[in-house]
C-alpha cells in the first residue's frame, strides 16, 4: 500500500469510493441507491462506498475491466443474482464486450457449475438487453420513440 493510500481520511476514501461508485454503476444506481438509504442503512451504505469503492476499486493494481471480471465470478460463485445483474451492466460500463463477459461465464462454468452458469448466463443476458436499451443513443431510436 503506498503512503498516499494510508494518509488519506474516511472522508476522503468516502468521497473517492462515490465517484468510482458513480463511474462504475451509473448515478441513476447510485441516487436510487441513496434515496432508499435510511438511518439504520446508512453505515451500510458509507461502508460500501468507503471501502468497497474508495480503498479497493480505487486501487491502481487492476484496471475496471479486469476488477469486473473478477466480480463476475464471485457474485455467479455466490449465487448472488441480483447483484450479478448489476455488475453485468457495470462491466459493459467499464469496457468489457458483451463476448467477453460470455466468455467469463463460460470460465465459470468449468470451476463453478453448469447449474450456477446456466442461472447466469439467464440473468446476464437480461442485464445486457436492459443495459443496451437504456445506452441507445436517440439516433438509434425510430422517430416516434424520440
Amino acid at each position: 500500500m503506498s503512503d498516499d493510500s494510508r494518509s488519506r481520511t474516511a472522508g476522503q476514501a468516502h468521497d473517492e469510493g462515490l465517484v468510482v461508485r458513480r463511474e462504475v454503476l451509473s448515478d441513476a444506481h447510485v441516487d436510487r441507491a441513496q434515496a432508499r438509504t435510511t438511518a439504520f442503512t446508512e453505515p451500510f451504505q458509507d461502508l460500501i462506498t468507503r471501502y468497497a469503492w474508495g480503498e479497493i476499486w480505487t486501487r491502481p493494481g487492476l484496471d475496471r475491466r479486469t476488477r469486473s471480471a473478477i466480480t463476475l465470478t464471485a457474485l455467479v460463485a455466490r449465487d448472488h443474482w441480483d447483484e450479478l445483474a448489476m455488475h453485468v451492466r457495470a462491466a459493459r460500463r467499464n469496457g468489457l464486450t458483451v463476448e467477453e463477459i460470455q466468455e467469463v461465464l463460460l470460465q465459470a462454468a468449468i470451476y463453478l457449475g453448469v447449474p450456477s452458469a446456466n442461472h447466469a448466463f439467464a440473468v446476464a443476458e437480461q442485464a445486457l438487453a436492459e443495459y443496451e436499451q437504456d445506452n441507445r443513443t436517440d439516433t438509434d431510436q425510430p422517430a416516434g420513440d424520440r
